[in-house]
């Protein structure tokens, strides 16, 4: 599998900050990966990557950040602005953020406010929300408690980062445990007030594991294993979820990476049945929610997804878009504010789909997976967007036995 992205982008972010050479394995080849590489050789950091997964990252320390040249792109990746953003707060220069189309419709207030509170000066935002951004950070910053509204691994890591340059102790509440990589990868570089150079590797990402794990389960006779993969319990909301549904998911060859948990999962060709995900669970299988809608298309029973409000703001709208990609398949699916609910039916004929991704990777691969079991002639458009997370994803299905030639893209 693909490098978890998550985890792919700290081991970048933060390695930079370290004292020394940081040894990086199972880094995803990904474009947003990639964006959190580019925007540090900006900033002076050196990323040599040596294939098969593999970089060395020449950390400059907390204070050896050089001021960019030219704005920094982060292209697709939010998670990439947001986590620079804490960065930036504790450089002593100016900085423009920037992205693609689909980034700077994401809004970054969020993020800003407690950042403000710790010392950035936001020197310019359009609509004081969104991207391209101009910030101004300083040192030391001042340490703050926060009580995040929300539960957002992306607003807790950058205030995270920040207090690494804030004159006291820095602590974040949120309302449910977010994912909490960030805690787990600073505690295994910490060095006193210090970041020690050490190796770190990246498991395979859950996020995308979970495409390949809902393709055995919606196509009949599937068994896939699929190995190395992340199994954070931040994380593991999809597989709590498929139980729920009905499904198992085996896990075997436990092991950990640098504090976090990896195994190997298999899953075999299950039927499904609708349930309701909402609270705790929804936040820890955030990412995942359009492809569980998309397996209770299937499911005998309605599926209802609810306090996943934070969707709307991810790479497009992602409960509108869900629901539109399911209803061009024929499914019935219903649109709420905080989530949405489907009516899955087994034995329902679908439909071939007309899909518009819209820069959404996850609606394309949940596009994908469906058309595997409607009639041919489903289109996607915008489905090279997959490529910021999953560039071999259909080559990946392919490889499993799936007829890719049901998806024109």
């Amino acid at each position: 599998m693909p490098g978890d992205k998550s985890i792919g982008h700290r081991s970048l972010l933060i390695g930079a900050l370290c004292d020394g050479d940081v040894a990086v394995t199972g880094l995803s080849d990904g474009e947003d990966n990639r964006s959190s590489a580019r925007v540090l050789g900006q900033l002076g950091v050196s990323i040599v990557r040596h294939g098969d997964g593999r970089a060395t990252v020449h950390g400059v320390g907390l204070e050896g950040l050089s001021p960019p040249r030219e704005p920094l792109d982060c292209g697709n990746s939010g998670t990439t602005m947001r986590l620079l953003l804490g960065i930036l707060a504790g450089q002593p220069f100016e900085a423009t953020l920037v992205g693609d189309h689909s980034l700077s419709r994401r809004p970054m207030k969020r993020v800003l406010a407690p950042l403000r509170r710790m010392g950035l000066e936001v020197l310019a935002a359009r609509d004081d929300d969104y991207p391209p951004l101009t910030v101004r950070g300083r040192r030391p910053l001042t340490a703050i408690h926060y009580d995040s509204p929300i539960a957002s691994a992306q607003i807790k890591s950058a205030i995270m980062l920040a207090g690494l340059y804030a004159d006291g102790e820095t602590t974040v509440t949120e309302p449910e445990l977010s994912r909490d990589h960030s805690e787990r990868m600073l505690a295994w570089l910490r060095s006193g007030k210090r970041l020690a150079a050490r190796p770190i590797h990246v498991p395979g990402d859950l996020s995308s594991a979970a495409f390949l794990l809902g393709a055995a389960l919606l196509v009949p006779g599937s068994d896939v294993v699929v190995e190395d993969v992340g199994v954070n319990p931040t994380r593991t909301g999809f597989l709590d979820a498929l139980a729920l549904m009905g499904a198992h998911v085996a896990h075997t060859a436990p092991r950990e990476h640098n504090h976090e948990p990896a195994a190997d999962l298999h899953v075999r060709h299950a039927a499904l049945v609708g349930t309701r995900i909402a609270g705790a669970l929804s936040v820890r299988a955030i990412d995942e929610l359009p492809l569980l809608a998309t397996l209770a298309a299937r499911a005998r029973g309605a599926t209802e997804i609810r306090d996943a409000r934070e969707l709307r703001v991810k790479e497009s709208d992602r409960i509108a878009k869900t629901v539109a990609m399911l209803r061009s398949f024929g499914v019935d699916a219903v649109e709420h504010d905080d989530g949405l609910t489907v009516h899955g039916d087994p034995e329902r004929p679908l439909s071939p789909g007309q899909v518009d991704a819209d820069g959404d990777h996850r609606i394309a691969m949940c596009a994908s997976l469906l058309a595997l079991v409607a009639p041919p002639g489903t289109e996607i458009r915008g489905a090279e967007t997959i490529a910021t997370s999953f560039p071999s994803f259909h080559d990946a299905l392919a490889a499993l036995g799936a007829d890719t030639r049901l998806i024109r893209t």
